[in-house]
């Protein structure tokens, strides 16, 4: 179904569209024009209570700004009930609330009439339902609305950034020109993943300011001219331009580096921006862990992520809300990507340490593959080096759980790497284990392993001196051993970015990690939601011809 748009529509009236700088404001619904976001919170209360389950602060995430379809299916995993019983109870308890009757917000209907006066026009984007949706709309008064966006009208809802693109596209204007009313996360990362700005009035749980965000506790004070302000001192949608967001203060790459095209795998490109990066438990040990994760991921102006530690939903999650591609296996691994993946590598499930791979294909007849990796952090050689003072031999041979499961990814990739000069190899990923061109206390094998099967260290091809640039990946949190002791805590390179192929040239290789993070365990208002520094690696790449 595409989105609904009346008949006689100001989006239809070229003499009517309003010039820049603002161009729409488009309003997500539910609690944030009307207090139906406490009514949705009831409601699934209601129906969870009956299953047995109370909600807490924790279920936040599942249930507010979701869609109905996404907070059964969490109830239907938590309570084993049936999905469809679930699903249409909480349609059921939902609909009663909203026909006794809702509530506009404060300053929510002053504001759109003082729109419309103004000549600029509105949308309704919300994840519920079109049936919840048009009875809400009917309250408010169904002309106060150009188009209206519904969970029915797009594939995906948020926090994907489809609904927002739905809108702009039916009212003929351009996200980064539109400002977007929202009061809940999942709704913030919807408009911010499309390239909007964006107006949080949180309603029930907090929202952060950040650029291109502005917070207020409500409508009521909000203006026209206000909402024109926040589009004319913004430089650039945080979408599209990754520079306007918070970004690394230690990452750099070429300033001329071509940006991609907005529909993945259309164009060209000349270069690949590739990250490896664990999440630490998803990143919940953070508060607002998924925004920062979507801020970093788009400063950062990569292509391709390999994550360790992905919780179980992190990589759909993630890339849900970029509207980028995914693969997940396991509760542990998974790959987001800006280009399309063509094709899954290795195990559904390879266990919380393994290894995923995928093949992405990029513009014209370019693909590359790229694995995901996580190796068992147990025992840990820094710390038999540096606090039990394990002997060479006896650190190699304490490597041979990790040597093993390195073998086993190697063994899985051996026809990518057969084909490397065809199809250029990436692993990526957190081997728990230092390498054997940083240290020479031992034989540190698992990175030799690599190193023999043909991958090459881009962190260490783009910075030789391990002593000048020791590029540490563990622990940005970390600064004392956990055990209380004061001990300072050994600070190595265990995540890496390894290549293989004629298709690929190192021109840059940083470690990021954004703000100052504070230690553990005082880091739940880190700007950095992990426990780990990334590593990202910026490729030329050659004219290779993929392989079908």
């Amino acid at each position: 179904m595409t989105p609904h748009i009346p008949h006689t529509t100001p989006a239809t009236d070229t003499h009517r569209r309003p010039q820049q700088p603002l161009q729409a404001v488009l309003f997500d619904m539910d609690g944030t024009l009307v207090d139906t976001e406490r009514l949705w919170w009831e409601a699934v209360e209601h129906v969870a209570a009956g299953l047995g389950r109370s909600l807490t602060e924790a279920d936040e995430e599942d249930v507010l700004g979701r869609p109905v379809e996404h907070t059964a299916e969490m109830l239907s995993r938590a309570t084993g009930a049936p999905f469809a019983e679930v699903a249409a109870d909480l349609h059921r308890e939902f609909a009663d609330r909203v026909r006794s009757g809702v509530v506009a917000r404060p300053g929510a209907l002053r504001l759109l009439d003082a729109l419309a006066a103004d000549g600029v026009p509105t949308a309704l984007v919300t994840a519920s339902p079109r049936a919840i949706a048009d009875l809400v709309v009917e309250g408010l008064g169904a002309g106060r609305f150009a188009v209206t966006v519904t969970a029915d009208d797009t594939p995906r809802t948020k926090p994907a950034p489809d609904p927002y693109l739905a809108a702009c596209r039916a009212l003929g204007v351009e996200p980064a020109s539109c400002v977007a009313v929202e009061d809940t996360r999942t709704g913030v990362s919807s408009a911010e993943a499309a390239g909007c700005a964006v107006l949080a009035v949180p309603s029930l749980a907090p929202i952060a300011a950040a650029p291109g965000r502005t917070v207020r506790e409500s409508l009521e004070d909000v203006t026209p001219a206000g909402l024109r302000d926040m589009i004319t001192t913004r430089e650039a949608p945080e979408a599209s331009d990754p520079s306007d967001l918070p970004g690394p203060s230690d990452l750099s790459g070429p300033s001329d580096r071509p940006e991609p095209s907005d529909l993945p795998g259309a164009s060209d490109p000349r270069e690949l921006r590739v990250m490896s990066w664990n999440l630490w438990y998803g990143g919940t040990k953070v508060h607002h862990h998924r925004e920062k994760q979507l801020k970093i991921i788009l400063a950062s102006g990569v292509d391709v992520v390999g994550l360790q530690e992905t919780y179980g939903t992190a990589a759909r999650e993630l890339a849900d809300a970029l509207g980028w591609e995914y693969h997940q296996a396991g509760e542990n691994l998974g790959v987001i990507s800006r280009y399309p993946i063509t094709g899954r590598l290795g195990a559904a499930d390879p266990g919380f340490y393994g290894g995923t791979g995928v093949r992405v294909t990029l513009g014209g007849d370019r693909d590359v593959v790229l694995w995901s990796a996580h190796l068992d952090y147990m025992p840990y050689g820094p710390y038999e080096a540096s606090f039990d003072g394990l002997a060479a031999p006896e650190l190699a041979a304490h490597e041979s759980v990790r040597l093993g499961q390195m073998r086993d990814i190697l063994a899985a990739m051996a026809p990518d790497l057969a084909a490397r000069d065809t199809t250029p190899v990436l692993l990526v990923g957190d081997f728990n284990a230092p390498s054997h061109l940083d240290r020479d206390d031992s034989e540190w094998p698992v990175t030799r392993a690599a190193e023999e099967a043909g991958l090459r260290d881009s962190y260490r091809e783009a910075h030789p001196d391990p002593v000048r640039s020791p590029g540490h990946t563990w622990s940005p949190v970390h600064t004392e051993h956990e055990d209380g002791s004061g001990r300072p805590e050994p600070q190595d390179r265990i995540d890496y970015v390894l290549y293989a192929g004629a298709g690929l040239r190192v021109l840059d290789s940083r470690t990021l990690v954004t703000g100052t993070p504070r230690t553990w365990p005082d880091v739940e208002d880190n700007d950095w939601p992990s426990d780990h520094a990334a590593v990202i690696t910026t490729f030329s790449l050659g004219r290779v011809v993929r392989s079908d």
